[in-house]
C-alpha cells in the first residue's frame, strides 16, 4: 500500500474523470434509467451488468496496449462506429414505436412481452462495445492514472472504477426503478419515450458524423 502513496493524487484525478465520464448523460446511461422505469429493478440490472461488462472488456483491452492496435488496424474503429451509431438509431426507433403506441397497447405489450434478462444483457454489453468513445476514454484514463514507472499502479486503476462503475449504473438502475418513479412513468410513458428516441437518434446521428 505504502509503495502507492507517491501516486494516489494522480489515481484520484483519474478516478474523478471516470465518475463524471460515467455519470454524464449518455446512451448507457439512458438505456438504464429508461429500462428501469419501464420493465423494473431486475431488468435496469441485467442492462447495467451488461454495459459494466463492455466498459470492462475495454478497460482490459486498454490496460493490455489497445493504443497500439488502433495504429494497426485503424478501419476496425470506423466500422465499430458506423455499427455503434446504427445500433443507436435501431434504438430511437424502437423508442419512437413505443412512444405512439396507446396507452392499453402499450400496458399489455410490457405485460407479455417484457424482454428477457439474457436480451437487456446484450443490449447492454452492445451498446458499449460499439462505442469507439468508450475506447478513447479508457486509454486517457489509462493515461491519466498509470505512471511509467509505475506500471503495477494500473491494476488499482482499474480496480477503482469497477467499483465506481457499480456504484452508479446499478444505483441508477435501483433508483428508477422505485415504484414511485415506475407509477411516474406509467402517467408519462409516451413523452418519456419519445425524449428517449430523440436522444437516441442525436447520439446516433452525432456518432456516426464524428471524426476519430
Amino acid at each position: 500500500m505504502s509503495s502507492l502513496m507517491p501516486y494516489l493524487p494522480q489515481l484520484m484525478v483519474a478516478w474523478g474523470a471516470y465518475i463524471i465520464a460515467t455519470a454524464s448523460p449518455g446512451p448507457a446511461i439512458v438505456s438504464i434509467i429508461s429500462t428501469a422505469i419501464s420493465h423494473g429493478r431486475n431488468a435496469g440490472l441485467a442492462l447495467a451488468f451488461g454495459v459494466l461488462t463492455g466498459s470492462y472488456t475495454w478497460a482490459m483491452l486498454a490496460a493490455a496496449g489497445l493504443s497500439a492496435l488502433i495504429r494497426t488496424y485503424g478501419n476496425a474503429l470506423f466500422v465499430l462506429k458506423i455499427a455503434g451509431g446504427l445500433y443507436l438509431l435501431w434504438l430511437a426507433f424502437k423508442a419512437l414505436k413505443a412512444a405512439m403506441r396507446k396507452e392499453a397497447d402499450s400496458i399489455l405489450l410490457l405485460e407479455k412481452q417484457s424482454p428477457s434478462l439474457r436480451r437487456l444483457y446484450l443490449k447492454g454489453l452492445g451498446i458499449h462495445l460499439t462505442n469507439p468513445k468508450a475506447i478513447f476514454s479508457w486509454l486517457t484514463l489509462v493515461s491519466l492514472g498509470t505512471p511509467q514507472d509505475a506500471p503495477h499502479v494500473m491494476p488499482v486503476l482499474i480496480g477503482g472504477c469497477m467499483v465506481l462503475g457499480v456504484v452508479i449504473f446499478v444505483g441508477f438502475a435501483l433508483l428508477f426503478s422505485i415504484e414511485p418513479v415506475h407509477r411516474g412513468y406509467r402517467k408519462a410513458r409516451r413523452g418519456i419515450e419519445a425524449a428517449m428516441a430523440g436522444f437516441f437518434a442525436f447520439a446516433g446521428f452525432k456518432l456516426l458524423t464524428a471524426r476519430l
